[in-house]
């Protein structure tokens, strides 16, 4: 049995949490760079280059990418040989992200009640956190900041089965043509299909980690993503809502079993603060 102590888990958690907020992973920063070639709107080059600006501008000064830095979310998987020592995994990784909030100077986002006073938690947390049980004697964090304005454009729906694969292309595309300017595009849009209503929009989160042009393993959900992702940048949406050619990056759909009676489909945009980061303990 691997022992691993709460304070060096509180302590990747701060520096993954403050580097995603600096710096912007690497193949959505390729993206962007490609583009700029692909984007026929002058207006739309000039925005994608503006992007790219801030986001060298950022990771140079050590600067959150955007002001809304996020609901701070965690996927974990925890390998069934670990023991965590000192405490709890749970308030280690809230511990990780009180540190990066005050040490990186990063915008408290979280409101406790959110329906009478609204008052603000002070330091990003309770983070979201979902948990997994794995084989293995290490723990996997993935983290994600998940900003406002791409988090609200948000959907789900559950569809008829007999809905089928065209309604769930009319929704993921009128997700995002809805969506528009306010979720701060060009997107990266995650697709839920499948399970439950709840888990629907869990794996249209979990989508949004793969890397870039990952496609799906399944041949016909990979084709899918294709075609949803050159549809959607026929909308005319384009870069920050202005009009162009490119208003996603990418597509990624996850599956997963469903009630006969049901098709639940969830849609998680996420916008060009793409901000992501993974570590191994």
């Amino acid at each position: 049995m691997r022992q691993i102590p709460v304070e060096l888990i509180t302590e990747k958690v701060k520096n993954m949490v403050m580097d995603a907020e600096y710096n912007l992973p690497e193949d959505f920063l390729n993206a962007l760079k490609s583009s700029v070639e692909k984007e026929v709107s002058p207006i739309g080059k000039e925005i994608l280059n503006t992007i790219l600006e801030n986001a060298e501008v950022a990771s140079k000064e050590k600067m959150a990418y955007c002001q809304d830095t996020g609901y701070p979310v965690f996927f974990v998987e925890v390998g069934q040989d670990v023991q965590i020592t000192g405490g709890s995994i749970r308030e280690a990784i809230n511990e990780g992200v009180r540190q990066a909030t005050k040490e990186g100077y990063l915008r408290a986002s979280l409101a406790y009640d959110p329906i009478f006073e609204r008052k603000n938690t002070g330091d990003n947390t309770p983070a979201l956190i979902y948990f997994d049980i794995v084989p293995g004697d290490k723990i996997k964090i993935k983290f994600a900041a998940k900003g406002g304005g791409s988090e609200n454009q948000s959907k789900q729906v559950m569809l008829r089965p007999a809905d089928g694969l065209e309604g769930v292309k009319k929704f993921v595309l009128k997700t995002i043509a809805n969506a528009g300017p306010n979720a701060c595009p060009p997107f990266t849009v995650g697709v839920g299909i499948g399970g439950t209503f709840d888990y629907s929009t869990v794996l249209a989160k979990k989508a949004l980690f793969r890397p870039i042009g990952d496609r799906h393993p399944d041949p016909k959900i990979a084709k899918l993503e294709e075609e949803l992702l050159e549809l959607a940048n026929k909308l005319g949406v384009g870069p920050l809502g202005f009009g162009g050619r490119i208003t996603a990056v990418d597509v990624k759909i996850e599956v997963a079993p469903v009630h006969i009676a049901s098709l639940p489909v969830a849609v998680n945009i996420q916008c060009h603060a793409n901000r992501h980061s993974e570590i191994e303990i």
